[in-house]
């Protein structure tokens, strides 16, 4: 098997936040590779139990391999999305605990030759999380409307040049499907102006890509919400996102849910519930320079943490 290279970004302070303890019931939605779950594990011996979920084949096989003296480990090859019926079907009610979300894709996903997630390496345009998924990049890129690019480039990217681009993508299938990352990037390039800028021209539009084919930010909205469900009173949430789409679905979620009141200023009685939720850190955390140095994409990282309340 090829070796699975992963960096795991911010690991102690994210396991930290669990305030992890022996006896209770801790999720880590993204097992990648399976760093932040092993610290969970030597922290929650002998008898905590641990469920740890990812949909990217090699991420299971390399995690499963490192963690295999872990007797109180369940390893879900399964979408982090589908929590709420996992849980169940293991007879599990309530997360005593704590979760972990470490969001986007793995150093693994973003240098695998094959993958198609980077434009620095020529691969078919692919970008999927789940190697069982049907819908890829290649599909967003040739199947989509100009609109429908623009709108994808410019949400998901950021992207000020969505427009420019979206129309050299239609021009160009026209006469031939883009396949592969090295086409589209090179498009990129001619349809931009060049700037002074260090960022590659193609960096937000292959993100967008990247999040429109693995629904992040939907998913993320969705399970996070599906969490709050999940969590006894005490319980805490770590979540590790990488932009700040990711970081912003976060924020408002955690402080929605830690606010008292909701209503409308003209009401005169507030009928809202109590809060679920109590900020941990109302900034959030960053890594630490020596991280940084030793990992440069660790510096887009951000570490919220909420305990729930109700």
């Amino acid at each position: 098997m090829e070796e699975f290279k992963h960096y795991t970004v911010m690991k102690n302070e994210a396991v930290d936040a669990l305030e992890c303890r022996n006896g209770l019931i801790y999720v880590d939605c993204t097992l990648g590779g399976g760093g932040h779950s092993e610290l969970i594990l030597k922290r929650i011996q002998p008898n905590g139990q641990l469920i740890s979920f990812d949909v990217d084949e090699d991420a299971i096989k390399a995690s499963s391999e490192r963690l295999k003296d872990y007797k109180n480990l369940t390893i879900v090859h399964d979408s982090y999305t589908n929590i709420k019926k996992v849980l169940h079907n293991l007879g599990i009610e309530k997360i005593t605990g704590g979760v972990l979300f470490d969001l986007g894709a793995s150093y693994h996903q973003l240098t695998k030759g094959n993958r198609g997630f980077s434009f620095s390496k020529d691969a078919p345009l692919d970008m999927r999380f789940n190697q069982d998924a049907d819908f890829t990049a290649f599909d967003v890129v040739n199947g989509y409307s100009e609109d429908e690019l623009v709108k994808i480039f410019s949400e998901y990217g950021e992207e000020h040049f969505s427009k420019r681009i979206a129309r050299k993508i239609v021009e160009a299938r026209k006469c031939k499907k883009l396949a592969t990352t090295g086409e589209l990037a090179n498009l990129i390039i001619s349809a931009v102006p060049r700037t002074k800028s260090n960022i590659h021209p193609a960096t937000r539009v292959f993100q967008a890509i990247r999040i429109e084919v693995n629904h992040e930010l939907t998913n993320v909205k969705n399970t996070l919400n599906d969490v709050l469900d999940l969590l006894e009173v005490g319980a805490i949430i770590s979540v590790i996102s990488f932009h700040s789409l990711e970081d912003r679905i976060v924020k408002h979620l955690f402080k929605y849910h830690s606010q008292r009141c909701h209503c409308e200023k003209n009401q005169m009685i507030c009928t809202c519930p109590p809060p679920r939720l109590e900020l941990v850190n109302k900034k959030p955390l960053t890594a630490s320079e020596g991280e940084i140095r030793e990992n440069l994409p660790s510096r887009s990282a951000k570490l919220r943490i909420a305990r729930c309340i109700n």
